[in-house]
């Protein structure tokens, strides 16, 4: 009784989604596909229809099994739409227990319609409809489908049928249908299949497959993902974007529409400002120095903050807008800064980038508008490129942050786009160099005084302290620094803004209870203000061991003893060299004092597999030795 009513619930709710349905139960998930698993795409079609370069229509079908909580974020649905992208999303699912029986449904009006404007946003036309399915018990199938309809061709969705950790795919298909006459180009990357085309009269097929692919699990120091998974890239040749035509091939191209349809005609300003940019560099005796006081001045005038409208989200607005307002987002403060610059007849180059922290190249072979998030700006000096971050009002001149350094972008020239490098900070660049001195009291007590200078990409390690009141800098060098008890501190930060900068923090402290007094002796930690961690052991690891920027670290800490005790023993001197990486611990003694002095050089590159074991146990090492004690006893 309890089957047949369990039976007549399914056709009641699931509807037509249910009679065409595959088997969603659970317990046919092949085993393979489970394994360190919180999700298992069980089907996912998408079908990218070109009809026009002013109509294209993505259909998306789709079913994910969840088995814990830490799945539900791959169930729930997100669908952005701005303008460019209609509204209208005609969705419709079916949510299912986990033997495969359907329990819930939804559709568009259970959709939320939310701004998904970003932070640090003035305007954003972007906009999500939202549906989180709420499930009390795992493992659930959610399987839904919707279309959405764009007015422009620029931009067409691509294919990762592997997005992230902890989610493996049963079946994916990605189909991709233009009208003749349509040209694109693909960038097919870690596919091992083959792409099945076909052709008639009405249109052309591009169909791509997966099937069977286990889930990957996160690693530390792996690389970039989008070098191991698969991902379909298509931009076309010939395009329309909010009533902006064009087409590129190549970078050089690209350039050239950047410069011609996004750039051209909007770097005009106000008499007044082109009369201050004048007497501002009159007194000045070559280029860069006009360059360094002319981007001091826009750092001072203007502020960073978000618009994304329209094509807007790729077009500067014009400089005399923001010359009037004093802010712009990365386009604009950089559109402004070249205004700026041609007043004084400096050239420079507009930059898009791949920001952040992880480096991640221009596509040298595959020119695309979905590239880049980030513009900055290149300075082509003779002798002497120089390149600008806008956005900052306190990035020095020609120094570029671990934000967009050592990585290759395109630079729209006058004569099209060029792909560039932007600077790189060797190990021995990045650097954290620090001196201090611990006056130990009988009772272990420590007054301190600390130096600490930062260059290269540690330059900004500690630029939170900058702007803060004695009151706030001192809770925040509390925070940088394992020291307990820190009290009467003075702290103060400077920065030497150079073309290679550096940053000082100077500190004077007392720390109550340094050291420990247990059973007659006196225990002093050696290293408080530097020590390292440890990194989980991995057993059979998959991906090679990428480090993705190097540094140097030195520590030179003395130690001034209490006159009434002596050194009863210390640590041994320490020595360890690895391909990726050395560290050294030397401890020179005498009557009255301990000096300690470490170092550590991490190294970038690319590793094998086998060598993250070796970095588990450097680490492991460099620990150890971080954790090392003077032990003093009473004379």
């Amino acid at each position: 009784m309890i089957r047949k009513f369990l039976l007549l619930l399914s056709m009641i709710v699931s509807g037509e989604i249910a009679n065409a349905q595959t088997n969603y139960a659970a317990s046919d998930i092949p085993k393979n596909l489970m394994i360190r698993s919180n999700a298992v795409i069980r089907t996912h079609n998408e079908t990218v229809e070109v009809k026009s370069y002013t109509q294209v229509i993505y259909h998306v079908k789709k079913a994910i099994t969840v088995f814990n909580n830490n799945g539900d974020v791959h169930a729930a649905i997100d669908i952005y739409y701005t303008r460019n992208r209609e509204a209208r999303i005609n969705l419709k699912g079916v949510i299912y227990n986990e033997f495969g029986m359907p329990v819930s449904k939804f559709s568009d009006k259970n959709l939320t319609d939310e701004s998904a404007i970003s932070d640090g946003s003035l305007y954003e036309d972007s906009r999500v409809k939202r549906f989180k399915p709420a499930i009390a018990s795992y493992p659930y199938t959610i399987e839904y489908e919707y279309e959405q309809t764009f007015n422009q061709s620029l931009l067409l969705p691509y294919w990762k049928p592997i997005e992230t950790t902890g989610v493996s795919v049963q079946s994916a298909r990605f189909e991709l249908k233009t009208f003749p006459g349509f040209s694109y180009r693909l960038k097919e990357l870690n596919y091992a299949g083959k792409a099945i085309s076909d052709s008639t009269k009405d249109f052309k097929s591009t169909v791509w497959t997966m099937h069977d692919a286990p889930s990957y699990r996160s690693e530390l120091y792996s690389p970039h993902p989008e070098t191991f998974l698969t991902s379909v890239r298509i931009t076309p040749d010939k395009f329309s974007y909010q009533g902006v035509d064009g087409s590129f091939a190549n970078w050089k191209e690209f350039g050239t529409w950047v410069n011609e349809k996004l750039l051209k005609g909007r770097t005009e300003l106000p008499p007044e400002t082109i009369a201050s940019i004048k007497e501002l560099v009159s007194q000045l005796p070559d280029e860069k120095s006009k360059a360094k006081k002319i981007y001091e001045y826009m750092q001072q005038k203007s502020r960073y903050i978000s618009v994304q409208i329209g094509i807007g989200g790729f077009q500067p607005a014009k400089a005399f807008e923001v010359d009037k307002l004093s802010y712009g987002d990365c386009k604009a403060l950089v559109n402004y800064t070249q205004a700026l610059l041609n007043v004084a007849g400096i050239k420079s180059y507009y930059c898009i980038v791949q920001a952040g922290s992880f480096k991640r190249n221009a596509p040298a072979d595959f020119a695309t508008m979905q590239f880049g998030n980030h513009i900055i700006l290149c300075l082509p000096f003779e002798r002497d490129t120089t390149w600008l971050e806008c956005t900052s009002k306190d990035i020095p001149f020609g120094f570029l942050s671990d934000f967009t350094d050592d990585r290759t972008v395109i630079a729209c020239t006058e004569s099209g786009g060029k792909i560039m490098h932007t600077p790189y900070y060797s190990p021995l660049k990045n650097k954290q160099i620090r001196k201090a001195n611990f006056r130990i009291d009988s009772l272990g007590n420590a007054d301190v005084t600390m130096e600490t200078s930062f260059s290269g990409t540690q330059y900004e390690n500690h630029d939170a302290l900058l702007r803060l009141t004695q009151t706030e800098m001192i809770k925040k060098f509390r925070e940088f620094y394992e020291i307990n008890n820190i009290e009467s501190a003075k702290i103060s930060f400077t920065q030497n803004k150079s073309a290679n900068p550096t940053a000082v923090e100077t500190a004077e402290f007392t720390a109550y209870n340094y050291g420990v007094i247990n059973g007659g002796r006196l225990y002093i930690p050696l290293n408080e203000v530097n020590s390292s961690r440890t990194i989980n052991e991995l057993r059979n690891r998959t991906f090679p061991v990428y480090i993705n920027r190097g540094y140097t670290d030195v520590d030179e800490l003395t130690f001034k003893l209490p006159g009434d005790y002596k050194i009863e023993s210390l640590p041994e001197n320490k020595v360890i060299k690895q391909p990726f990486g050395e560290f050294s611990v030397t401890i020179k003694k005498d009557e009255k004092s301990v000096t300690y002095t470490r170092s550590l050089i991490l190294k970038e590159g690319n590793y094998p597999a086998e060598a993250y074991q070796q970095l588990v146990d450097f680490y492991q090492e460099i620990k150890e030795a971080d954790n090392s004690k003077l032990v003093l006893i009473k004379r």
